[in-house]
Formats: structure tokens, sequence, C-alpha cells
């Protein structure tokens, strides 16, 4: 149920709330037709996730120093608080659909939550919720690899070509079952980046340049193209920022030619 608030109350049921728990005016006035046509769409809203986020509102008639602090200029206003502070806002009477949209931005969906459990019963569930994510499906992959289990992490990544930590880790896969680079994964698997990224640079960087075949069923073009994507995915998880990253981009790019 919304809470009615005013200049009094808002610090603690607004300000001082919103640093536990998502909170959403809707500012509005008693004479405002288009305010009463939101209200119950911001009602619904709040009651389907289920003490999730907290609905206030504030009649700006009879609170004016709020409406004033909060730059109101039309009604109905909606203004969404987290740590104290505007975090989203529209202004009008919004459809349903835009209104959930709204809160739904403001209160982690249940794939967010699996995702956040990080465990891999959670990470399958949240997959199937949400399968065109790329960070579940790259979350759920190395849980996989964690126990072994390569050709279910390929699957998981596959379909998420656009992903560049996605496609790093379908290539890890497939080089692995080619026996290319094998201690390059073992440095990345005990955590030595830099280690895992020159191995596979260099590995790289052997392969001929013609089309031979370096391994099982893999050409050598293949081969670079599949390193080449291994090193980009690990980069992707890297700050851009880290001068080592800068430095084995320029690695990568001279090894390729």
């Amino acid at each position: 149920m919304p809470v009615d608030v005013t200049e009094i109350t808002f610090e603690r049921e607004v300000l001082e709330r919103s640093r536990q728990i998502p909170v959403v005016v809707d500012f509005w006035a008693d004479w405002c037709g288009p305010c009463k046509a939101l209200s119950p769409a911001l009602e619904k809203a709040e009651a389907a996730r289920e003490g999730k986020v907290v609905l206030a509102k504030v009649d700006v008639d009879a609170n004016q120093r709020l409406g004033a602090m909060f730059q109101v200029q039309g009604i109905p206003a909606v203004k969404a608080f987290r740590d104290g502070k505007v975090v989203d806002e529209f202004t009008g009477a919004l459809p349903p659909p835009r209104v959930e949209a709204f809160f739904d931005g403001l209160v982690p969906s249940r794939a967010d939550e699996l995702l956040a459990a990080g465990d891999e019963l959670s990470l399958r569930e949240a997959a199937e919720l949400e399968p065109r994510r790329a960070d579940i499906a790259v979350a759920l992959a190395k849980a996989r690899l964690e126990r072994g289990a390569e050709d279910e992490a390929l699957a998981a990544v596959e379909g998420h070509a656009e992903d560049f930590t996605a496609e790093g880790i379908a290539a890890r896969i497939r080089l692995g079952k080619a026996g290319l680079a094998t201690a390059a994964f073992a440095a990345l698997n005990r955590g030595e980046r830099d280690a895992a990224i020159d191995g596979l640079i260099e590995a790289l960087a052997k392969l001929p340049r013609n089309g031979d075949t370096v391994a099982a069923d893999l050409d050598a073009d293949e081969g670079r193209d599949l390193l080449r994507r291994a090193v980009i995915g690990i980069l992707s998880e890297s700050d851009p920022a880290d001068p080592q990253v800068r430095a084995h981009r320029r690695k990568l790019s001279a090894a390729l030619g």
C-alpha cells in the first residue's frame, strides 16, 4: 500500500528509507485527472514486487516546498529514490507497461537474483528465464568449466557470438579439445592472467600462416582465429585502463600482423 508523505515525514519515509529499499514518489494533486489515471498502475507495480519497492505519495498542493525542492514542474511527476538520491524519474501518465518497466529498473529481476547467487543450479535457472543474457551464459559456462564439463560449458555460451567473453570461452574450449595452448589455459586456471595471455599470443605467433592442419581437424587459420578470440575474451573482463591490458593488445596486434 502507498504511504502518504508530508514535508515533515519526507526525510524519514523517503530519503532514509531509500538507503535500504528503492522508494518511488508520486507527486500528485486531487484536481489532477492524469494523476488519478496513473495511480492504479503505480500501486499495481508496487504490489507485484512484494515489498521490494515502496510507493510514496506527495500531495503537491499541501507540500509545495517539496515540489519546489525537487523541481516538480508538471504532474503527475514520479521520482525514484535510492540511497537518498533521485535515480530515475518521469512526468505524465505513462501506460502500465512503461510503468512496469520503470519499476523493473529499480528492483532486481529473478534472473539477477539467481546470477548473484552464483551456484550452477541458480545460474541454470537464470539462463532458462533469460536465455539471451550473455552475462548469465558466461557465468554458467565458468561454473561448468570448474567441474570439467567442457561440452556443457560450450553449450552455455553458444548463441552469444556478440559477446567477447562468451566467444573467448568457446574458443578456449575448442582449443583445449585440439590440444593447443594447454599451458596457457593452465595458467589462467591458476589466476595468472598475464602469463596466460602471453602464452596464447606466443602460440598464435608460432602458427604457420597457411591452411595446414595444426591439430586434430583444426587448420592454421582456424587456430589463429580461436587464439585471437581467446585473448580478446580474457581482455574483455579486464580494466581497459590497465597499462598491462594495453600492452597485451599491442602484442596481439603485432602477432596478428
